[in-house]
Order: C-alpha cells, then structure tokens, then sequence
C-alpha cells in the first residue's frame, strides 16, 4: 500500500518516523496510516462488525493520534499505542449504540450489510472460502474473536496485546485458545488469507486523504 516516498524515510521505525512529524515533517504520517489501516480494520471488524462506520472510526483514531502525538511514550510501542486509541474509538461507539460493555455486545447478522470493500479481481479468488472463514469468525463471541484477530491475523504479541486490550496475559492465552477450538479444523489454513477483513488500496487511499487533509 505504500506510495512513492522519499528513499531515506522506507527504513524508519515508528518512533523515528513520529519523531520527524513532530518536527515539522508531517507528511510522514501517510506512511503511519498505511501501515496501520489493515489492522485496525481487522481488529474494527472483530469489535463492531459494522463495515459502513469502520472508515469513520480509524480516521477519528489516527486524528487522535496525530493530535497527541506529544503524549506517545515509545516504550509502549507505537503500534499498541494505536490500537489503543483505535479500540477506545471502537469502545465509544458501541456503547452509544447501547452495547455497554465488551462481554455484553449483542450479536448480529452481517448478512445484509452492503459491503464495498473486495476488489473485482480479489473476488474472484477463494471468494467463498474467505466468505466462510469470515462468517465463522464474526459468529465467534467478540471477546474471543478479538483476541483471535489480534494474535493470529494481525501477530501482535501476547505483551502487545496485554497492552492494548487491558487483559492479564494468562486471560489473552486462554480466549485466544478457546476461539481457536470455536473455529472449524478446516478453516485453520486460511484465516491468514488477506482477503479476510481485506483493507484494499481504493479505501486505504481515501482514509490516508481523509486523514491528512484534517491534519493539514
């Protein structure tokens, strides 16, 4: 997803790369949203299963982010700092939609979400199977579905995911085990696949413009 910038700025890290936006440089921040964008769609998929607001909620989180970017203490990792921001976005909108907490949000059928987010040519590949993968993991309790996304689609850490969850490690390895044994033994070669919760270039794009117009 990355577009063409400077040669010398391909290697930064994170922290390197927030530090040169806040030192005026803030046109690197494209390559923070770049990166992060299928992330936190996966793991907004995992929280609200609402595609139609998902846009809207990593932009709010990276406008958060971007505003803050003075309070990030790097020993906590740029990226679970993020997600943080990301999930507490997440947070807030279900309970305005009266899910009050985490372990109480209600399930729901994403049978007649209209959905614009597969590519023609993405369809076209192993389109049922991701269909199924999809659907088996949105059927999951999102408490195990969102540790699920966290450590296995995304690889975030056991200690990332501590982080950004607020979750003893002991409490991210036993729901992480328990979704894994909720999912069908045939499925577990494929939800890796990155047409599962895929993030594609045309929205990428207009997240990453939406973001840096706010922040110009």
């Amino acid at each position: 997803m990355d577009t063409p910038i400077a040669a010398a700025t391909i290697e930064l890290t994170d922290e390197e790369i927030v530090s040169l936006v806040l030192s005026g440089e803030k046109q690197l921040y494209e390559k923070i949203i770049r990166k992060y964008n299928p992330r936190l769609y996966r793991i907004g998929m995992a929280m609200v299963k609402r595609d139609d607001e998902l846009e809207d909620l990593m932009q709010n989180a990276y406008i958060k982010a971007y505003e803050n970017l003075g309070q990030f203490q790097s020993r906590a990792g740029f990226g679970t700092w993020l997600t943080r921001i990301f999930i507490n976005e997440c947070l807030q909108f279900l309970k305005k939609e009266k899910k009050v907490s985490v372990d109480s949000i209600n399930e729901h059928s994403m049978k007649n979400v209209v959905s614009d987010y597969r590519a023609p040519d993405n369809i076209a590949l192993n389109r049922e199977l991701a269909q199924a993968l999809e659907n088996a993991l949105l059927e999951l309790p999102e408490k195990y579905r969102l540790v699920f996304v966290m450590r296995e689609m995304e690889d975030m850490s056991v200690a990332e995911t501590v982080k950004a969850l607020d979750l003893s490690e002991s409490n991210v390895k036993v729901r992480l085990n328990r979704a894994k044994t909720m999912l069908r033994d045939k499925l577990n070669n494929y939800y890796k696949s990155d047409q599962v919760f895929g993030f594609y270039l045309t929205r990428c794009n207009r997240v990453v413009n939406n973001v840096m117009a706010n922040i110009a």
